[in-house]
């Protein structure tokens, strides 16, 4: 008796054409994603086409923000990783209808479209809002470093930079002495450097342009003389505005009183600007809004992202700060967080703030306080307790006290249950650990388009475990 197999025959075309719905099953991540992009409000994407349909044709903006939102939700953001995954991919080539857009089409939709993909944060914290799992409560607010789309190494002071600049002068001056000897470079051909070789020459080209007009039987555009007479008019006041704004100049620098009649500063009392001796700092060449951040694995060049996360692990409110220091960033969140939470229609405030001890900022805790939101955050923070004058009482001591309760202890016991998972799932398990785009206005877009995914997921396996029960 033979063996008994499956047949596996690679010749067999399909007897009948093939329907992309019967690819994935009903539960499919992208048949949700499918869903979810129907039910936002997409007109921001619309909007930068244009309306009288000339032009070449683009592709589907839905089509191409399904395909973002479930590779950005698989932790895969290469342009190039998502091109081949749409041809190898099931579940992308059911978001694409079998279409096949290039990474160069799909890195532009994510330029062209920055500030709608950072908007979907808040179509996206709507729906799970509408899902019951934006609820008021204990959030913990947190930060991580982000590496930037930049290297370490190109950190460089102002110093470098100008010496750098003088090298490369200096290079460029060499080439030219090479190439050029003692002349200059720019000097006219011998055949110009004459009044008769130019005459020759100017005959010449008068003989070539009057043929060539001869041959199209063009009319020579004559001079117009009302245009001419309205360029020097505009000339005319041109100059007059220049030279009236220059004596209303003069005349603040020498009597200090504005044209207005206010004083700037006392009269005859010119203060001369003193240049500093050299500009202080360094700054990245390749992304120039990065910062080198220390983080716990040791320096990284990057941005600080910030986050606010309740109890069902959704991200609240998500930004990119510039400093590495979590210290005066716990005031800036909460605004966020009631920002978003107003936005979506939520109403209520969140009932207890945790953070780590690094947002430890007196002045900020008193205002968030004040709002009705108590604070926790110990306030012994590593080596700086000693540093600070009145460490042992105050508000010191109050939080100390305050967190050694049972209550306390249980509430700040949640913080790091809360936002902790969160960053190890996207920058581990989702491998979302360095943006993409340089400048920070990218980077935030990036981090609220990944935090958004983030929430999405939570909301699908909601949906799953509701379907389920």
């Amino acid at each position: 008796m033979p063996q008994n197999f499956i047949e596996c025959d690679r010749e067999q075309s399909f007897l009948l054409p093939p329907d992309v719905r019967e690819w994935l099953p009903e539960g499919h991540l992208a048949w949700f994603i499918l869903d979810i992009v129907e039910a936002m409000d997409r007109s921001a994407f619309y909007g930068s086409y244009r309306v009288d349909g000339h032009g070449r044709a683009a592709y589907e903006p839905s089509m191409m923000l399904a395909v973002v939102l479930y590779a950005y939700a698989r932790g895969v953001r290469s342009t190039r990783a998502i091109e081949r995954a749409c041809e190898e991919d099931v579940a992308f080539r059911v978001l694409t209808a079998n279409h096949k857009p290039d990474h160069a089409t799909l890195a532009r939709f994510i330029e062209r479209h920055e500030g709608a993909l950072a908007d979907l944060f808040g179509e996206v914290l709507s729906l799970c809002a509408d899902a019951g799992l934006v609820k008021s409560g204990v959030v913990a607010i947190d930060g991580t470093k982000i590496a930037a789309n930049a290297s370490r190494e190109a950190t460089v002071d102002y110093k470098r930079i100008a010496k750098e600049i003088i090298e490369e002068g200096k290079a460029i001056d060499a080439a030219e002495d090479e190439k050029f000897g003692e002349a200059r470079g720019d000097e006219l051909p011998e055949q110009l450097t004459t009044k008769g070789g130019r005459e020759a020459w100017l005959r010449e080209a008068k003989q070539r342009l009057d043929a060539e007009r001869a041959k199209q039987k063009r009319p020579v555009r004559r001079s117009r003389p009302k245009r001419l007479r309205e360029a020097k008019h505009r000339l005319e006041e041109e100059l007059a505005f220049e030279q009236l704004a220059n004596d209303r100049y003069e005349a603040w620098r020498a009597r200090g009183i504005a044209a207005d009649g206010s004083r700037r500063m006392a009269p005859g009392a010119v203060k001369s600007y003193v240049p500093p001796e050299g500009p202080e700092g360094k700054i990245n060449m390749t992304d120039p809004d990065s910062r080198l951040m220390k983080d716990a694995r040791g320096f990284v060049q990057g941005y600080n992202a910030q986050v606010t996360v309740n109890e069902e692990q959704i991200v609240l409110a998500a930004e990119v700060m510039l400093s590495a220091s979590d210290f005066g960033h716990l005031e800036p969140m909460v605004d966020a967080t009631e920002t978003e939470l107003t936005r979506v229609g939520v109403e209520d405030q969140p009932e207890v703030v945790t953070a780590d001890a690094g947002y430890w900022h007196q002045g900020q805790m008193e205002s968030v306080v004040a709002r009705g939101m108590p604070v926790l955050i110990p306030p012994d923070g590593g080596k700086r307790k000693s540093a600070r004058p009145g460490w042992d009482k105050g508000l010191y001591a109050f939080m100390r006290s305050v967190l050694q309760t049972e209550h306390g202890g249980e509430l700040y016991r949640k913080r790091k249950a809360l936002v902790e998972p969160m960053f190890a799932n996207t920058k581990y398990n989702r491998r979302l650990d360095r943006f993409r785009r340089r400048g920070r206005a990218a980077a935030r877009s990036e981090w609220r388009l990944i935090t958004a995914t983030h929430n999405l997921l939570k909301l699908h396996q909601h949906q799953m475990a509701m379907a389920g029960t």
